[in-house]
């Protein structure tokens, strides 16, 4: 027997127990975001890994496991130096599994009930007749169990739930089926990641010629290595007499001396799942998905579906429409109160005088003009866009879950970009001091050519009445209340034609620093309802590939 199988690898219990944090770790990661079915082996080692550590750790269970008529039972009577466990010539013989223990039976008892033996099938090997002949095997607990290759489906069963409990298997073979494509293709090869609680032995040797034993040994090596378990110990043994069994002996001797077989079958167990968990973290995560440029497009596409370019419009028209409400001619400035606010008519926030209303009626449902069917399609492209970007490269099912992550505030999106829009400060709330000052000029040349025309009309008044005419002073060659009447009416026609066209460059301004604010503000939305979830999904896959490391260690 190799020196390997005794000491090759030594587990510490500490890092075992952070590994399998490590695994627990990744599943809460992956948690909704990997179908349960791809995740069994994992919550199967946790929980069966916590219970193992929580129970006896002097005892080494120890299973002989072997298809029909290998002889493993009579294998197992012949360790324990007892007939225990029932051998015939009708097969399947061994239907449940047997145990005997080296030692006090009060210490095993709680494993043998969670493993899942009856108690009458409990046997103890303690006697006093035996002296110290059995000291070396004490907190050895050895199993014998059915047939894997029973024609009862419940045995087969029965068996591959035990094997994935017990802390190291002894496969029994013999010379006529010791290359048996089952043992080799449905168990040995699912073992290859468990050689260091491993242990092979070709039962019945006693009944080849010793000519041909060496190379019926060195066939089952060949065997054993292309299933993985290259260094496998591999031992001969026969049950009739107690010389066939001496090395098997020493090798579970020496099992039980290291109190190991439970840590290296856990570390084992642990390799599998990693193994079996890697294909699902494969890929590296960018840190800064989805990338800039996909969140400018989504940015643009979700501006269109808020309508921000028809706020801003809007925005224009207000400006201009109140900017020529306060620096129009004061004459005709009534007409213009019959034309609708361009914002009012969006339910938008209106003129200052709106500021001094409740927060909850300026943040309500808008007018704004619904989205168009191309601007539906062109948010939906943008937000597939950013699931496609941001989940590239990653194995499956992670792209599938960065998409749903993106399309699932989908529904809550229009009231949000609606809310967001009513929300956003329109910079429309002030009148600038430039339309105080130009109206009170406004103000003022009206008041003159309103005292012009008084002033005439009040000299024809006199003349009709024969009164004495009022004294018009001369302006050069044109009297004043004329130059009153028609300077005060030019005036104002020049100071109006002369703030026309700065109040369209500043509606312009108005209206890009509108949209720039509109967008900010459903780009916000946008970060909430789209690319934080999908981020969220980024992070947790991040955080399974770091725990999926940490366990592979």
């Amino acid at each position: 027997m190799r020196e390997a199988f005794r000491g090759d690898r030594r587990v510490d219990a500490d890092t075992l127990v952070a590994r399998l944090d490590a695994v627990r770790r990744f599943l809460d990661a992956v948690d909704g975001q990997v179908p349960d079915s791809r995740l069994v082996t994992a919550h199967t080692l946790v929980e069966r890994a916590g219970t193992r550590l929580s129970l006896s750790r002097d005892h080494t269970v120890v299973a002989l496991a072997g298809a029909t008529g290998s002889g493993k039972s009579s294998l197992f009577n012949a360790l324990a130096r007892l007939d225990l466990s029932p051998v015939g010539v009708r097969r399947p013989t061994t239907g449940v599994a047997h145990a005997c223990v080296w030692g006090p039976l009060d210490g095993a008892n709680r494993l043998l009930d969670w493993v899942g033996v009856l108690p009458r099938h409990r046997f103890v090997r303690e006697s006093a007749l035996d002296g110290d002949d059995e000291s070396g095997l004490h907190g050895l607990v050895l199993l014998d169990l059915p047939d894997f290759d029973s024609v009862q489906r419940s045995h087969r069963l029965e068996v591959d739930r035990l094997l994935g409990l017990v802390d190291l298997v002894v496969w029994v073979v013999d010379p006529q089926k010791y290359a048996d494509r089952v043992i080799h293709t449905s168990y040995l090869r699912e073992f290859h990641r468990h050689s260091d609680v491993t242990l092979v032995v070709l039962n019945q040797s006693d009944r080849l010629p010793a000519a041909e034993l060496p190379r019926v040994l060195d066939d089952l090596r060949r065997l054993l290595d292309a299933d993985g378990l290259d260094g496998v110990p591999l031992l001969a043994t026969y049950a009739v007499e107690p010389a066939g069994i001496v090395g098997l002996r020493r090798a579970l001797e020496g099992t039980v001396a290291e109190r190991q077989a439970v840590l290296r079958r856990l570390s084992g167990d642990v390799d599998t799942v990693v193994a079996t968990l890697g294909e699902l973290v494969t890929a590296e995560v960018s840190t800064d998905a989805p990338d800039e440029t996909t969140v400018r497009s989504l940015d643009r596409a979700l501006a269109g579906a808020a309508g921000v370019p028809a706020v801003a419009e809007a925005v224009e028209g207000a400006y201009r429409h109140r900017a020529g409400g306060a620096t129009g001619w004061p004459l005709v400035r009534g007409w213009r109160k019959l034309r609708p606010d361009p914002l009012r008519r969006l339910h938008l926030p209106g003129p200052a005088a709106d500021a001094d209303q409740p927060a909850e009626s300026l943040v309500a449902a808008t007018s704004v003009p619904d989205p168009t069917a191309a601007q539906r399609s062109a948010l939906g492209l943008a937000i597939r866009q950013v699931a496609d970007r941001s989940g590239e490269g990653l194995p499956a099912p992670w792209p599938e879950a960065v998409t749903t992550a993106a399309r699932s505030r989908l529904g809550d999106l229009p009231d949000a970009l609606d809310r967001a829009v009513a929300g956003t400060d329109l910079g429309m709330d002030r009148r600038p001091v430039w339309w105080r000052l130009v109206g009170g000029l406004q103000w003022l040349v009206t008041l003159a050519a309103v005292a012009g025309l008084g002033w005439l009309v009040l000299g024809y008044a006199l003349r009709a009445l024969g009164l004495p005419a009022l004294d018009n002073p001369m302006v050069g060659e044109v009297p004043l209340p004329t130059l009153l009447l028609l300077g005060g009416l030019l005036a104002g026609l020049l100071v109006a034609a002369a703030t026309r066209p700065v109040v369209r460059w500043a509606a312009r301004r108005a209206r890009q620093r509108a949209e720039k604010r509109l967008t900010a503000a459903v780009a916000e939305v946008g970060g909430e309802y789209v690319v934080t979830p999908v981020r969220a999904v980024l992070d947790r896959y991040g955080q399974a590939r770091a725990a999926l490391r940490d366990a592979g260690r």
